[in-house]
């Protein structure tokens, strides 16, 4: 399944942001206990980004662990890296193209993650497949993605504004069926958890600078919603005006935030 996706390194960087101004839990924390990685782990990070998972796991195990960080973005690597360079420590940040094969040895690793991307493979039991194969016996698999109740203020919103329907989304139109079902016959066991932490708007600045990242030109999911740059500004002045209705009713923009997390055991 080809998915029209391209993300930018700001958008991404702007609604982690928000979700950590807004919200009042933390994701990694929640991830981390959940896990609870032993020290001296072997770990690798599918779909790394800038690092931030990779970071997590570093600082709770207090760099005992050997931990690979792997992606496709060539300006979140560098990001990685040069985050990394400055604390000195040995984590590794490589290529790594979750649509093909990885490059990697197998049995490895003793823990495997994925967070908020699994659902834009393009093949996947290839790619939860490739995950499996590089993880020791006994190895974990750990993915988190949008659920199907997730952000729905947010396609509320866009829905009122533009009259139109909103596009199946990758991560809630897939990651609690197709993908979950992919990951238990692939696994030997696999445990469903849900992370929930919505973030409340006093004002609509903060959910327009969210949407604003959501929907940018960049984001090719939406270009049934606008083609140029004026449609997108249209678009974005007819959500500011329902944003700012419903904040004059309700004295607040509470958007759901509604995570699954699997765990799964080779």
């Amino acid at each position: 399944m080809k998915i029209q996706y391209h993300e930018t390194t700001n958008d991404l960087q702007t609604r982690i942001d928000i979700h950590s101004k807004y919200g009042t839990r933390n994701i990694d924390e929640w991830m981390l206990d959940l896990l609870q990685p032993a020290a001296q782990s072997v770990i690798l990070d599918v779909a790394c980004g800038s690092g931030k998972q990779c970071f997590s796991f570093y600082n709770y195990l207090h760099g005992e662990a050997s931990i690979t960080g792997g992606d496709v973005n060539p300006d979140l690597l560098a990001q990685a890296r040069e985050a990394n360079q400055k604390i000195g420590s040995p984590m590794q940040f490589i290529d790594l193209n979750f649509n093909e094969p990885f490059a990697l040895e197998t049995g490895k690793y003793d823990l495997a993650s994925c967070c908020f991307a699994i659902y834009y493979s393009e093949n996947i039991p290839l790619t939860i497949h490739e995950m499996h194969r590089v993880l020791k016996p006994g190895g974990r698999l750990f993915t988190s993605g949008p659920m199907p109740a997730n952000k729905q203020l947010f396609y509320d919103i866009i829905r009122e504004a533009t009259g139109k329907t909103i596009p199946p989304m990758p991560g809630s139109s897939r990651y609690s069926t197709e993908i979950y079902s992919e990951i238990a016959r692939t696994f030997s066991k696999v445990e469903a958890h849900i992370f929930e932490n919505p973030p409340a708007f006093e004002s609509v600045e903060p959910f327009i600078a969210y949407t604003r990242a959501s929907l940018s030109e960049d984001r090719k999911l939406w270009n049934s919603f606008f083609q140029t740059k004026d449609d997108f500004e249209r678009i974005m002045k007819q959500i500011e005006q329902v944003a700012e209705k419903k904040l004059a009713e309700q004295g607040h923009l509470t958007m759901t935030k509604v995570v699954g997390g699997f765990v799964a055991t080779k």
